[in-house]
């Protein structure tokens, strides 16, 4: 098991270089009704479900280092072209390099709605990563918990800790007035611990989407080994 604030620091060291970060590729695709993405390298949790590849499991080798502001003017490109209203960072973990992300925030031209996807173990770890955060009014934080609690973490993610992380990341969001919502994977049918524990957090209005797990070849393969494929499948 490891320790996703170690991995962090880790995967810190590789992907980025002051304010440039890896990226292995920017294309436009049909979420969100059609949306600009950035697909970043790196990510501190090893999701045993994870859809990506060598962006994740081989950061080293994957991908060029790219400045906040050509990744920015990627993203225009892209969604202008398409007449789109809306970019993203996807692929791997965004939070990851906190100044190469703010100076990025700086760059997005506010007719355009940033949406961060994140797990929120960085923005849980340090309420004052969120602080920062809040001063942009486009943008919105989509938040993939990883299992309904503790214990089915770790189960879905190898990880020693680091679900108090992502539900911390919900409280400062909250605090900070940050537009937000909650995405899920979770192997449970009952998951009415975590539906409570948001009502007490007063978040109960908050939109809470299923994460669908497409079992490519490479996924189907690691849940197997991993014998939770059953829960997918």
């Amino acid at each position: 098991m490891y320790d996703p604030a170690e991995l962090s620091k880790k995967i810190e060291n590789i992907v980025i270089n002051e304010n440039w970060k890896k990226y292995y590729r920017f294309r436009a695709t049909g979420f969100y009704g059609g949306i600009a993405t950035a697909d970043v390298v790196g990510c501190n949790l090893r999701c045993k479900f994870c859809w990506s590849s060598n962006s994740v499991w081989n950061a080293k080798n994957t991908g060029k280092f790219y400045s906040s502001r050509q990744v920015a003017d990627a993203l225009h490109e892209i969604a202008r072209s398409k007449g789109y209203t809306k970019v993203r960072v996807s692929g791997g973990e965004p939070t990851i390099g906190r100044k190469h992300l703010i100076v990025l925030l700086d760059n997005i031209s506010p007719e355009f709605l940033f949406i961060l996807e994140t797990n929120g173990i960085l923005l849980g770890a340090d309420k004052s990563y969120v602080k920062e955060l809040s001063r942009f009014r486009n943008l919105h934080v989509r938040v993939c918990l990883k299992g309904c609690n503790s214990e089915e973490f770790s189960m879905l993610t190898g990880a020693e800790k680091g679900f108090e992380y992502q539900i911390k990341a919900l409280e400062n969001l909250r605090d900070k007035r940050v537009s937000f919502n909650i995405a899920l994977v979770s192997a449970k049918n009952e998951k009415k611990q975590l539906f409570d524990r948001l009502n007490e957090m007063g978040l109960g209005n908050i939109m809470v989407e299923e994460e669908k797990i497409t079992l490519y070849p490479h996924v189907r393969k690691r849940l197997d080994k991993e014998g939770l494929l059953h829960y997918f499948e």
